[in-house]
């Protein structure tokens, strides 16, 4: 794949809002009624030998709040709050280890928040030795960690290493001291190089970098001298994100309404444009949505070779995981069942003192949701779908029980996303950027959905 050339009137057509199919059902579709007794059967007959686990750990802790914000977090200054939330994680992971065969591998490892590296470099350490006490680690772990640069010391990533992680995600966001000080994140670019160097010197194996289109003044200019200077990082991956405007969800998001410094949909849309013109043109490949990575990475392998995953970590190369999450608001999943944690700190703590889970809500997937999930994942990951591969893989004609699906992609194949053959379609390299409109034609939840409260698909 060399370089995207992008539409921007095509871009507008689908800008509708979307889910981003980190599961499917989305997490919208969990339910408070589901209880942790309906839920722990499910997860005992799935705990198997033989499954891969892949571990999460939510970090909430911040010590500002950026007002783009959209994550879970708790804004605090006191180091101890870091201490006392490490103790309830370990608790929380001791009270789940009767579910989880101390034969299954664990692949995956995943630090985020809110701002992981809040926790004090000895609570890093603390975490460490307690999840390699409790897990089978495998040899060839993928271990990430999100980090803001504004807090991070060497020590910290000294301790991140000692802890097993071996990739780090960074978020940068925007350059510019303007917009910086518009969305309260000051973070000059010399801070980020000297964290971007110290990275490679402690010999952490991947940088991804964040990027985030759509805050307060950002222009179209700008916005190409921020990643231009990011390019000179040479991070391995990027993620540029589309920032998701959600003030009925994010009140502190009204401060950037009332300052109407947001750019119109026509700027955010042609800084998109030469985004992607841009990176594909440097050497990175465009996965789909929101990620570019390097054309030896991992990720751009395991979608050549049709093996790449999607799950509530983002796109994956480790398949058929499940993934036991810890921490407040953190979302769990196997193949039958998904379950959320608590969003609030103080009904967090008060659940792991009382002994019981500390879940709030879930879902049992249905015979159906498995089915469409399939099918969902095969377009959002492997970016093409086989007729007969399907159905023999579902045990039923595919093309006549998605025929509604089809019919509704044959839309998209005259304004060039889909290209249709006798045995399957294809997603063209413009499709990877409208990849999450595609699989809305096989979501069954959608013409149901009358307010579809989900970000923009762009």
């Amino acid at each position: 794949m060399g370089k995207l050339n992008v539409d921007i009137n095509l871009v507008k057509k689908y800008n509708v809002p979307g889910p981003r199919y980190t599961s499917y059902p989305p997490a919208t579709r969990f339910s408070t009624d589901m209880s942790w007794r309906d839920i722990k059967g499910e997860v005992e007959r799935n705990n198997l030998p033989g499954r891969d686990v892949s571990l999460y750990f939510h970090i909430p802790f911040c010590r500002s709040l950026c007002w783009f914000c959209g994550c879970n977090s708790v804004i605090t200054l006191k180091e101890e709050e870091g201490e006392k939330y490490v103790g309830y994680l370990i608790r929380e992971m001791d009270m789940m280890m009767p579910f989880i065969d101390a034969r299954r591998r664990v692949v995956q490892v995943h630090l985020g928040g809110g701002t992981p590296t809040f926790l004090e470099p000895e609570q890093i350490r603390r975490l460490g030795v307690a999840v390699r006490e409790r897990f089978n680690i495998a040899g060839d772990v993928e271990a990430g960690v999100e980090i803001d640069p504004r807090g991070v010391t060497r020590e910290h990533l000294r301790a991140l290493r000692e802890a097993g992680f071996n990739r780090i995600s960074m978020g940068i966001q925007d350059h510019n001291p303007e917009v910086q000080a518009a969305v309260h994140r000051v973070q000059p670019r010399e801070l980020n190089r000297k964290v971007v160097d110290w990275i490679s010197e402690e010999g952490f194996g991947s940088l991804n970098i964040d990027l985030m289109y759509g805050l307060p003044l950002q222009t179209v200019e700008s916005f190409h001298e921020t990643l231009e200077e990011v390019l000179e990082f040479d991070p391995d991956r990027f993620a540029v994100f589309n920032y998701a405007h959600v003030p009925w969800m994010k009140p502190v998001q009204r401060i950037l309404d009332k300052r109407g410094q947001l750019p119109s949909p026509e700027t955010k849309l042609t800084i998109l444009k030469h985004t992607v013109e841009r990176l594909t043109a440097g050497g990175y490949v465009y996965i789909g949505m929101d990620h570019f990575a390097k054309a030896d990475d991992e990720l751009v392998v395991a979608q050549r070779n049709k093996t790449l995953q999607r799950n509530f970590q983002g796109y994956s190369t480790r398949g058929g995981v499940d993934i036991y999450a810890f921490g407040m608001t953190s979302i769990s999943q196997t193949q039958d069942v998904y379950w959320q944690n608590v969003k609030e700190l103080d009904a967090y703590y008060s659940a792991i003192n009382e002994g019981h889970s500390p879940q709030w809500k879930g879902y049992i997937v249905t015979p159906e949701d498995k089915t469409r999930r399939t099918v969902i994942m095969e377009i959002m990951c492997n970016l093409s779908l086989d007729y007969r591969a399907m159905s023999e893989k579902l045990g039923m004609d595919f093309k006549a029980e998605f025929a509604e699906g089809l019919a509704a992609l044959k839309g998209m194949e005259s304004d060039g996303l889909v290209v249709f053959g006798d045995d399957g379609f294809e997603i063209t390299d413009v499709g990877r950027l409208l990849i999450r409109n595609v699989a809305m034609c096989f979501d069954a939840y959608l013409p149901k959905d009358k307010e579809r409260r989900f970000s923009r698909t762009i």
